[in-house]
This record gives structure tokens, C-alpha cells and sequence, in this order.
């Protein structure tokens, strides 16, 4: 190609000319950083929107309250037949035990196998899950989580008492602190069957995000 004033011009073919030698290049932007890969998840991680919450104390001691007064009805009802004005307060006390271990063993593994919680916890609006993946519990966890419960709740006030007796701290609102059993992960009021006790609208909430993800 032939310019205006006589002078031949190539053209590269290759790009642009390479500029000439002492000439400044121009400045470069070093290269992103490459992110690092995300580490494996450990088996059994749940995936997608957090588990729902745990219920609140007020809900959950009011449930167990009328679980209570549920099993204590009918185990009075069954035994009443049987007790009469010579009837000793021990031999009453023996005729209630039967009964009221039968109704919390149904209410608290067969009823909540079937239905998701206790009657207590049905009027409460509370769910049993299992963790880590929401689901429902199966029942050896739930045998698991009874028989721990009868034995360890005659202890609380006990292992309240001494926890307050180790360490009172300054003053009455300050937190003790609970040497939490064998099996739970360290936040209060962990199951060591690894279950949990969740509200029925934060479950409906989490089976729904985890039915239609965004």
C-alpha cells in the first residue's frame, strides 16, 4: 500500500507493530486471583436453606407441662377402679406407675413416629425433626430419646443445683454455666439423639424453600 507521500506501508499481519526498543510499555493488571476451591462437605452436611430454629422455652415447658397433665389424667382414670379407702399411699404410687409410663411411651415415641410430636406438643404447635436433614425421626432415635429422658429428668434439679454451687457468678441474671451430657454438640438443649424440638410454621417454611429453591 502506497501512502500520499511516495512511502511504501506494510501492514502486519500478525497485530500491532512491537514497539520500538527503550519505548515504555504500557502498564499491565496482574491477574486475578484464582478463588479457592470450597472445602468437601462431611457426609450427611445438609445443603440448601438452614434448619429451622429451635422452639422457644416458654413453648416447649408449656408442652411438656401438658404432657404431664395428660399422662397423670389417664393413669388416674385406668387406677381409680383399683383404689379404695384402705388403698396405701405406696400401693397408689405402684398402681399410677404402670399406667403413666404406658401413656408416656405411647405419647412420646409411638405417637410422635405417626404424627410428628407428643399430644403436648401438638397443642403447642411444636414438631419433633431429626437432624441434620429436617426429617422425621425414626423410632429406635425415639426409644433413644425416652428412655434418656426418664433418666435424666428426675437429675435436673440436681445437676442444676450443682452448677449453681460451682459457680454462682455476680449476680442473679448472669449466666451458670451447664455441663451438658455425653452425645450433645454444645448448644443448649441438644438431644443427644440428635433430634430437635422446631416450630410447625418455621418447618412448613423450611420443607417449602426446600420443595421450590430460588
Amino acid at each position: 500500500m502506497t501512502t500520499p507521500w511516495g512511502k511504501r506501508r506494510t501492514r502486519n499481519p500478525s497485530g500491532p507493530t512491537a514497539p520500538a526498543y527503550g519505548t515504555a510499555l504500557p502498564p499491565t493488571s496482574a491477574p486475578a486471583p484464582v478463588p479457592a476451591p470450597a472445602p468437601p462437605r462431611a457426609p450427611g452436611h445438609p445443603t440448601g436453606p438452614r434448619l429451622p430454629p429451635r422452639a422457644g422455652d416458654t413453648r416447649r415447658h408449656l408442652a411438656a407441662g401438658l404432657d404431664c397433665y395428660f399422662c397423670l389424667i389417664t393413669a388416674g382414670l385406668l387406677t381409680r377402679p383399683y383404689v379404695d379407702a384402705s388403698t396405701t399411699v405406696t400401693e397408689v404410687l405402684g398402681l399410677l406407675a404402670g399406667p403413666a409410663l404406658a401413656f408416656s411411651f405411647l405419647n412420646q415415641v409411638l405417637l410422635t413416629a405417626v404424627a410428628g410430636a407428643g399430644l403436648g406438643k401438638l397443642i403447642m404447635g411444636i414438631r419433633v425433626i431429626r437432624l441434620p436433614d429436617a426429617g422425621r425421626p425414626g423410632l429406635w432415635r425415639l426409644v433413644r430419646r425416652w428412655l434418656y429422658g426418664l433418666s435424666l429428668l428426675p437429675l435436673q434439679p440436681w445437676y442444676g443445683l450443682r452448677s449453681f454451687l460451682a459457680d454462682p457468678g455476680p449476680g442473679p441474671d448472669a449466666p451458670h454455666p451447664v455441663t451438658l451430657p455425653t452425645g450433645c454438640t454444645g448448644e443448649p438443649y441438644t438431644d443427644p439423639s440428635g433430634l430437635r424440638q422446631v416450630r410447625r410454621s418455621d418447618l412448613a417454611a423450611h420443607r417449602d424453600a426446600m420443595a421450590f429453591p430460588r
